[in-house]
């Protein structure tokens, strides 16, 4: 069989999406399906019957994720390949991010079937359960529990509402004790491919069609607490004052300046500036920020969070103001992707004569946890104008389709490939 006789469906491909996109928080911008909502739930039904539809065979495990069998020719004999996403978003987000992971490997399956790919081993499709930054302060949750790093202080969380993680686990079904003994075995799987939007600007502005992804960023995540004097705005000089607003906009400043001083890929964003109760003619004297720090590079990370500690801690000290700062758990250490993946997913890409280029990943995925039970890799496709995390985020329908034909010959490839298991 040719190996470019892939043909996805995009008419399919473009209603899948579609009729996702109803399943949001019409209360809200964009496309909001945040974790553990109503419209979440609908939307994992909705994934469910997809699967079942298809004829596959559908599980959710003890995290909540869900999980689509295609037996393999091979099957018992033979580690697995996996695939997947997730499908819920951020608030006022958009209709691409992670949802073509999840749809693109469902059309996939079906565009393996049509070409005549009869796999030996079995594929596994997965939508992971709660992968975006959300109010519990929890990210990758699902993906988490697979590689035994989910946690009872992840699941401690608390949201605005003084809910947990756990306690919103238990209202939409989820035993949290199973879901911290969902763990897959070590080498468990022959490899997982995950195919995703870039979520940036490169592959568009270079032309690229598929972005072959050589790391994932490491994510650091911190709160710092500024607690200054109040004071009379009008009255209190200059030069006396302990002001924790202009503490924090410094510290504002020192977080940005230090990524851009990277030697390497790094970045930095302070997504929370929240000033507590006061007025216009009051020095404020309480300020919380909640900021992150990104890189690839994990030795920067490290040497990162220890300036940055001390240079916030030195700035507040000189405006007299006191500063408690604290590193949230669940930051994510920066992977490498597994090489003969990357090197199987350019061969294809080229097989497809399509354009292609290796590049980093600046944002998390699933991926993530999924390097350390097993070989990894990752496929990117064109953002608009490099938007994501918003109503404006969008990927055409023809780089989603060169994405599934790419994913579709990687997988084929991987499972004639030995390279790290049985």
């Amino acid at each position: 069989m040719s190996k470019k006789n892939y043909s996805p469906n995009a008419e399919a491909i473009d209603q899948a999406i579609a009729d996702l996109a109803e399943l949001t928080d019409s209360s809200a911008e964009g496309w909001t399906r945040k974790v553990l909502s109503e419209p979440y739930a609908e939307d994992r039904d909705f994934i469910q019957r997809r699967m079942t539809a298809a004829g596959r065979e559908v599980r959710t495990d003890g995290a909540g994720n869900i999980i689509g069998r295609l037996p393999g020719t091979h099957g018992s004999n033979l580690k697995p390949l996996v695939t997947g996403s997730h499908t819920d978003t951020v608030h006022a987000g958009g209709r691409f991010d992670g949802i073509v992971g999840v749809l693109g490997a469902l059309e996939a399956v079906e565009t393996l079937r049509k070409a005549g790919v009869q796999l030996r081993r079995d594929l596994y499709v997965v939508d992971f359960l709660v992968e975006e930054a959300n109010d519990f302060g929890a990210m990758c949750v699902g993906s988490a529990a697979v590689t035994g790093d989910l946690n009872t202080t992840m699941l401690q969380g608390t949201n605005k509402e003084g809910l947990k993680l756990g306690q919103a686990f238990e209202r939409f079904g989820i035993d949290p004790n199973q879901a911290m003994h969902a763990t897959w075995k070590s080498l468990s799987f022959h490899a997982y491919v995950e195919l995703h939007i870039e979520q940036g600007p490169v592959l568009e502005r270079s032309g690229s069609d598929i972005g072959v992804v050589t790391a994932i960023t490491g994510t650091q995540r911190f709160i710092a607490h500024f607690r200054g004097r109040p004071d009379h705005a009008g009255t209190t000089p200059m030069d006396i004052r302990r002001d924790a607003v202009a503490a924090a906009a410094e510290a504002v400043l020192t977080i940005e300046h230090e990524s851009c001083q990277a030697p390497g890929h790094a970045v930095s964003t302070v997504g929370g500036f929240t000033v507590g109760d006061s007025a216009l003619n009051v020095v404020p004297d309480d300020v919380r920020i909640d900021a992150e720090i990104r890189s690839i590079d994990a030795q920067w990370l490290t040497g990162a969070k220890r300036r940055l500690t001390e240079k916030l801690a030195a700035d507040a000290e000189r405006r007299g103001v006191a500063i408690v700062s604290e590193w949230l758990d669940g930051s994510l250490e920066p992977v490498l992707t597994t090489l003969p993946i990357r090197d199987h997913i350019a061969a294809a890409a080229e097989e497809l004569g399509l354009k292609w280029e290796p590049i980093p990943s600046g944002a998390g995925h699933d991926a993530q946890h999924m390097a350390k039970p097993g070989p990894m890799g990752m496929i990117f496709i064109q953002s608009h104008n490099g938007r994501s995390h918003c109503p404006e985020e969008f990927t055409e329908t023809k780089h989603i389709v060169s994405g599934v034909k790419v994913l579709c010959e990687t997988l084929r490839r991987l499972d004639e490939s030995d390279f790290l298991s049985a």
